[in-house]
């Protein structure tokens, strides 16, 4: 039986509940992290604390004093350690809006969940075989104060995401209302064009991915808009994430990519 932490007490999944009126539940009001634990290290953990942190504020979400970043460390180590899977493992940490008034607006504190899950060590290695995309249809992110978030409101990447099984591709990209490319359903999206490497700006609306902020540290990139002539005219396209690390994509929409760069990038990584 697989444990969970809920705000701080580690108790067997089967036993967690949360009050009907959360806010994360009713309204999807809430943030959340999902982060690479390697023997027993939290993988770019800093940067996962400060996006966290920086979200909180944004969106109001006051948890109780004792819950500071230092504090989530700790738990997220110790509910990993709890299921025996310190040596690999994929961690999902959500804080979440307390119940109470209209949209969460009540007087209750925010909540803390962590789960963790077992993964296969090969999901980090650069994929052999390109990735075949291609782009989500009929829905378009917004771009405001809360787009480069990783809130709890993921119907845009879950209808994305059901296109992309429809289709059977492997992910699906997410165009913006200005119908710029920004990121697929689960990843920061890249391209290099003639031996530079691109990624659209946060302002376009893309999540302030944690990976992709590692990538633009090793590596000169260019921030700029990701329109479908650039798209097509692209030399090789790769996507980010903080578990998946990097990942060639070979098709979008029958155009094929190539895969001469990319390998180097991951080399660095």
């Amino acid at each position: 039986m697989p444990y969970i932490n809920l705000n701080g007490k580690i108790i067997e999944a089967a036993d967690a509940y949360i009050p009907v009126d959360n806010g994360s539940f009713r309204y999807g009001y809430g943030l959340f992290e999902t982060m690479l634990v390697e023997d027993g290290v939290i993988a770019l953990g800093g940067y996962h604390w400060e996006r966290l942190e920086k979200g909180m504020q944004q969106l109001q979400l006051a948890l109780p004093a004792y819950f500071t970043t230092g504090w989530m460390a700790n738990q997220v180590l110790a509910t990993v350690y709890k299921n025996e899977l310190d040596h690999l493992c994929r961690v999902r940490l959500q804080v979440f809006a307390g119940g109470g008034g209209l949209y969460g607006t009540g007087n209750s504190k925010a909540g803390l969940l962590i789960e963790c899950f077992p993964m296969d060590a090969g999901i980090m290695q650069l994929n052999e075989n390109g990735l075949v995309t291609g782009v989500a249809t009929g829905v378009a992110k917004t771009v405001d104060t809360l787009c480069n978030l990783k809130t709890a409101n993921g119907l845009i990447y879950a209808v994305a995401a059901r296109q992309a099984k429809d289709r059977k591709w492997n992910d699906a990209l997410i165009v913006n209302t200005d119908v710029r490319i920004i990121e697929s359903t689960m990843a920061n999206i890249f391209w290099i064009k003639d031996g530079v490497v691109y990624t659209p700006p946060l302002k376009d609306g893309c999540v302030a991915g944690v990976m992709r902020r590692r990538v633009m540290e090793v590596c000169t990139v260019k921030e700029m808009s990701l329109t479908f002539g650039a798209l097509s005219g692209a030399d090789e396209i790769f996507l980010t994430n903080a578990i998946r690390k990097i990942k060639w994509v070979g098709t979008i929409s029958g155009r094929r990519y190539q895969n001469t760069q990319i390998k180097n990038i991951a080399k660095v990584l």
